[in-house]
């Protein structure tokens, strides 16, 4: 197997020092063959126009009542320490630890009555609008939204993978899951980046400036195809593979991974995140969130990212101090930096977690796990944005106004890249229709 080597990075948990590392026969996708990537090119008709999701999950379950939807009605073993602060549209009021996002209310849409979840750390819900467990699966799985994305609509550009994962390792893997390409197979699975991903673009020490020509690029593997051959494993590098390296051999995912080549006053207003792993949660990397963008200006239809860790049972206000900021600088960067792009209506922005957190704050000064309600924070697509939908009681522990449900923002975000969830139907392994969303219907407040 032919390895393109980065960097040296960190040493990780087994004590072994290693390299991220991206392999032509499983670029990022973890032993899944990008060649199959390519194969959606068979799909008809790719749309003229490139919309975009850009997918960014909270691992652990983000407090509401501690950022979008405060109580100071509430005691105060509810309504926690913070206080709420105005929003650049009247009457709506976020947590004071996010100024940087309250400066842009208008530019989004605050859902507080998110309903549906269950208790279960897993991104699964955040990456397909449907129950991990508890429900009845087609085999294979349901698919996430981007790997419906790359079957139905294809790649913008050929060298440009339709499905980005930028999810960092993290101590729960759940919370990593970049979406699972489910009974639609490994042809649309997210291609994930090693490590910063530029640094992995080299073929064993033989850079792309040197590849005068493509026979030079697949002489290189020669050796790994007679290897592959010997075993059994397949009969040989179809066409489909060639293609695959004209991703390696195009400078659009090489120049969009490497942030250098980004204006460094947006670089700064995006601002640098903590890359450690600190207990089961993941990284803050407000990179990854410019990242985003600068993939989907390239070509890519869907790209998740994970930031941080929410899951705070105890201390939580420590916790909050120190991300919120982050989340705060980064979240409103690339808000902002899609409308003065003119990006604002072609892509469309879903910030949310797994679950709620409780009403009461717990002995040890933490919230605990609350599936009954949560919040979620919508943008870009052409959205009428600068209003809530949703409320919940005094308490924060219940919708009592609008319960939106997760199947009805996935509705949404279909719609938003044109596809009618309980319209377009595609086959599972057993050659069902299956629809993209079952019985939910786009957010009429928004479209």
């Amino acid at each position: 197997m032919l390895t393109l080597l980065g960097k040296p990075t960190r040493t990780f948990c087994d004590g072994q020092s290693r390299r991220d590392f991206l392999r032509i026969g499983a670029l990022g996708f973890g032993g899944m063959a990008l060649p199959d990537l390519l194969r959606v090119e068979a799909q008809a008709g790719i749309r003229k126009s490139h919309k975009a999701v850009i997918n960014i999950f909270l691992p652990g379950g983000p407090p509401h009542q501690d950022m979008f939807d405060l109580k100071l009605d509430a005691p105060r073993e509810i309504r926690g320490e913070l206080r709420p602060i105005a929003t650049n549209v009247p009457g709506i009021q976020i947590s004071e630890l996010l100024p940087r996002t309250a400066a842009i209310m208008d530019k989004l849409v605050l859902i507080r009555s998110v309903v549906g979840a269950i208790d279960d750390h897993n991104a699964f819900q955040c990456q397909t609008g449907r129950l991990a467990r508890g429900a009845t699966q087609p085999p294979g799985g349901w698919p996430s939204l981007g790997s419906v994305l790359s079957k139905l609509q294809g790649p913008v550009d050929k060298s440009v993978p339709p499905f980005f994962g930028l999810a960092p390792k993290m101590g729960e893997m759940r919370w990593a899951d970049a979406g699972k390409p489910g009974f639609l197979g490994v042809g649309h699975a997210p291609f994930k980046p090693s490590g910063t991903g530029k640094d992995d673009m080299v073929l064993d020490g033989l850079t792309l400036d040197r590849l005068d020509d493509r026979k030079r690029l697949l002489t290189s593997f020669d050796q790994f195809r007679r290897d592959v051959d010997g075993s059994g494993l397949m009969d040989g590098l179809d066409s489909f593979t060639q293609q695959a390296f004209g991703m390696l051999t195009s400078s659009k995912v090489l120049e969009a991974l490497d942030l250098e080549k980004e204006d460094p006053k947006v670089r700064a207003r995006y601002g640098k995140g903590d890359p450690k792993n600190r207990d089961d949660g993941g990284p803050k990397l407000m990179e990854h969130m410019l990242m985003a963008r600068r993939l989907v200006e390239a070509g890519a239809r869907c790209v998740t990212l994970a930031f941080s860790r929410w899951d705070h049972h105890g201390r939580i206000y420590d916790a909050l101090r120190q991300d919120c900021p982050l989340l705060d600088q980064g979240f409103s960067a690339l808000i902002e930096d899609l409308h003065q792009r003119g990006l604002d209506q072609d892509v469309t922005v879903v910030l949310w977690g797994e679950f709620g957190r409780t009403p009461k704050i717990n002995n040890q000064a933490g919230r605990d796990h609350w599936p009954q309600v949560s919040c979620a924070v919508l943008a870009g697509g052409g959205m009428r944005t600068g209003q809530v939908i949703g409320g919940t009681d005094r308490m924060g522990g219940e919708a009592n106004d609008r319960p939106v449900h997760f199947g009805e923002i996935f509705a949404t975000l279909y719609n938003r890249v044109g596809l009618e969830a309980n319209q377009v139907t595609i086959p599972d392994l057993t050659g069902r229709p299956q629809y993209l969303v079952d019985g939910w219907e786009p957010l009429k407040e928004v479209i």
